[in-house]
């Protein structure tokens, strides 16, 4: 996600980035993105055919 992204994001929920929900850096969908530590990742899944957006902030590990 880009900057602007990211803070459009936190500001509509209401959130800090330590808030959302944590993914390891060692992840191997976090390694295919070439994801950093403290960057903010959109994971799309589909549920019941609907697409719905997760996020998740790269930690250590």
């Amino acid at each position: 996600m880009t900057d602007k992204e990211v803070k459009e994001l936190l500001e509509e929920l209401e959130l800090k980035p330590e808030n959302l929900p944590k993914i390891l850096e060692s992840d191997p969908q976090v390694k295919i993105l070439n994801g950093k530590v403290g960057q903010i990742v959109k994971i799309d899944r589909t549920e019941n055919g609907v697409k719905v957006p997760y996020y998740r902030i790269i930690v250590e590990g």
